[in-house]
């Protein structure tokens, strides 16, 4: 986290205010350089966005002034670029790649109206789990927020003055890169705090009955955190309870552990399941988990993720928010085909043998802009080679919000759901060899 108190800011001698004037990423680090105006900050060689073209930034402070990805290029786009950090990347990181020792973001009228929620966002901090660090994680350069008040004065007597670079911004054309002048510096100095604390993924294994097989697993699991305690959120309710985000799932992965441990029989495979935790600060549980597994993860044959099973749309809800929720019998299935054929037919044949629930595929796409695929724990085991299934309800008016509570859950829904995944999740593991990884996962898919 970035410690307000010694955060500190100076143009030409001018102290500025921390909060009023400057906010301050966790970056620790201290620097008095020479300025350098870089645009948009962005680099993407597929559309031949580099800001810093013909510009020598070693030793210098890039300023830039950016609220989003670059104009027409949304998340997906980006990442279907190329290589993170070759072919495409963020101000901060190709900045620093060429040399710059600080940055400054200027903001733009959309930045500005959320500078309550940026500053919220900049003081809670950045979070990591220690064991998975990239060696690079504090490598990276002071970066501050500036409010277009105090970027007025920095822009004072140069190329373009701010009110000149809001106008061009706006109008779409391209913000040219220039030095300032030789006797601007802005002197920053940043120190972070860190905290370190404690939590666990939880997994159990549940023998199969057959001599060979059982040394095979099928894996089934959800995660079991949420957003917790917000402080500062407005409204009375501080807690984020997360019953359909993933409560629903959680519950589901207990209620199969349940039915395992009360069936007259054993499935031929063992069955893995894991509650996985800090999902929602950047699927850390599964990626941990398959970095540093309990069991031989090359035995597991597939990963049935259960994230958000719990609520549906009535006939009569017009709410704009709940247009994309699934239905009272409906559900949306991602990824059962995308690796395995053999699971995709599984997948599929077991449900309309059984409960008949309406699959909807509609985000199973490669190309889907909300980048479901991405968002939830069976990622890090289908880029580690292992074929998944998602099932998922859909967002919805109280995704990711206090509001999320235990009774809006469809019960009878979530039970349709959950009894599907068990017996998909028999058939697998009773398969007489393992579900035969046939496709290649799309490159789409393979960069976060």
């Amino acid at each position: 986290q970035v410690d307000p108190e010694k955060a500190q800011v100076e143009l030409n001698g001018q102290k500025l205010t921390y909060g009023t004037d400057f906010l301050a990423d966790a970056n620790s680090g201290a620097v008095n350089a020479p300025l350098v105006f870089a645009g948009n900050g962005w680099f993407v060689k597929s559309k031949n966005i580099d800001p810093l073209k013909n510009m020598d930034v070693r030793g210098k402070t890039v300023v830039i002034y950016s609220d989003n990805y670059p104009r027409g290029l949304n998340p997906q786009e980006l990442s279907s670029s190329g290589k993170y950090g070759e072919d495409w990347a963020d101000p901060q990181t190709y900045v620093k790649q060429k040399g710059a020792v600080g940055l400054i973001v200027v903001s733009t009228p959309n930045l500005q109206a959320g500078w309550g929620n940026l500053r919220r966002f900049r003081e809670n901090g950045r979070f990591a789990v220690e064991k998975l660090r990239e060696s690079t994680d504090d490598a990276s350069i002071p970066t501050i927020y500036l409010t277009e008040k105090a970027a007025a004065n920095v822009f004072d007597g140069e190329i373009m003055n701010l009110p000149k670079i809001t106008e061009t911004y706006a109008s779409a054309a391209p913000l040219n890169a220039f030095n300032f002048s030789a006797n601007k510096k802005m002197n920053i100095s940043v120190a972070a705090k860190k905290e370190v604390t404690m939590t666990q993924n939880v997994v159990a294994l549940w023998e199969g009955s057959d001599s060979q097989l059982k040394n095979e697993m099928v894996a089934v699991g959800a995660h079991y955190d949420h957003d917790g305690i917000r402080p500062n959120a407005q409204g009375a309710d501080k807690i984020w309870n997360g019953a359909d985000d993933d409560g629903s799932g959680t519950v589901a992965v207990l209620a199969i552990g349940e039915a395992l441990a009360k069936a007259t029989k054993r499935p031929k495979r063992s069955v893995l399941l894991v509650w996985h935790a800090g999902e929602e600060k950047g699927l850390w549980g599964s990626k941990y988990f398959n970095k540093f597994p309990t069991v031989n993860i090359k035995n597991v044959v597939a990963q049935l993720n259960i994230d958000m099973i719990g609520r549906s749309r009535k006939t009569t809800d017009t709410n704009p928010k709940n247009k994309s929720l699934s239905g009272e019998d409906e559900i949306y299935v991602i990824g059962s085909e995308m690796m395995s054929s053999k699971l995709g037919e599984v997948t599929k044949s077991i449900n309309d043998s059984f409960l008949k629930l309406g699959y909807n595929y509609k985000y199973d796409d490669p190309k889907d802009t909300n980048q479901f695929f991405f968002r939830s724990d069976h990622y890090h085991y289908a880029v580690n080679g292992i074929p998944i299934v998602f099932w998922f309800d859909g967002e919805h008016e109280d995704y990711h919000q206090a509001s999320d509570h235990a009774d809006k859950i469809d019960y009878r829904k979530m039970e349709k759901v959950s009894r599907t995944i068990f017996l998909t999740m028999w058939e697998i593991a009773d398969l007489q060899t393992r579900p035969v990884v046939d496709k290649q996962l799309p490159a789409e898919l393979t960069r976060r």
